[in-house]
């Protein structure tokens, strides 16, 4: 299954936390991360991690016969991404959660050049904060979530939404929110059972390609 706030131009479902809860989202409907997602590492990427996540997006792109909508580069995620760094953030617009397995016994293990085991990207998370007026707080949207097919069934997906989760409370956050694809059925069930709804009532509305301010259609 791959888990996917869509940027084609296909039409798209909002699923979002129930707006009338007042309290930040919480994972709580659902059961606790598997024993492999709960040993799976997941941290921020950083720049030297740009080549893992053109790689992960154009396999995101594939999945949903997407391939020529892809126009990101190595050079524009470093100019646009959001990267941890020794004096701070690097200033961006988006940041980036990866998750890797737990390494596997040093004899199952590929190395490198260098005799240290390869780490394998299992999947990630591209998220923005964004704000509600009628609640006047911030909260997190969910652009990309990702799972390679070879690590699916683990928990991951599972495990990074509850990370965003943590993220948006961490901000004081009421809110995690993200777009699926209709035809996307088995990422809509999947979300249904972590507790989100479907919001029926929008219409997701988009301008593609800005010139002197106005948009042109795509």
């Amino acid at each position: 299954m791959a888990f996917k706030s869509s940027s084609s131009k296909q039409p798209r479902l909002h699923s979002l936390q129930n707006h009338q809860r007042t309290k930040p989202p919480t994972m709580s409907s659902t059961s606790p991360p598997s024993t492999a997602a709960s040993s799976a590492t997941v941290r921020f990427a950083t720049e030297a991690d740009v080549p893992t996540i053109l790689t992960l997006i154009h396999e995101l792109a594939a999945y949903e016969h997407a391939s020529a909508s892809v126009l990101a580069t190595e050079s524009s995620l470093l100019t646009t991404l959001s990267f941890p760094s020794s004096s701070g953030t690097k200033p961006g617009y988006a940041r980036t959660l990866l998750i890797y397995p737990p390494p596997p016994p040093p004899s199952h293990s590929p190395l490198r050049d260098n005799d240290e085991p390869l780490e394998e990207c299992a999947g990630l998370a591209l998220y923005f904060h964004n704000y509600s007026t009628w609640r006047a707080a911030p909260g997190v949207y969910l652009e990309d979530l990702f799972v390679r097919p070879k690590f699916r069934g683990r928990g991951y997906g599972k495990r990074l939404l509850g990370e965003l989760a943590l993220e948006t409370k961490r901000v004081g956050g009421q809110r995690l929110e993200w777009s699926v694809l209709k035809w996307n059925e088995p990422s809509l069930k999947f979300y249904g059972g972590l507790g989100a709804r479907r919001m029926e009532g929008w219409v997701a509305m988009r301008v593609d390609d800005l010139k002197g301010g106005r948009g042109t259609r795509g």
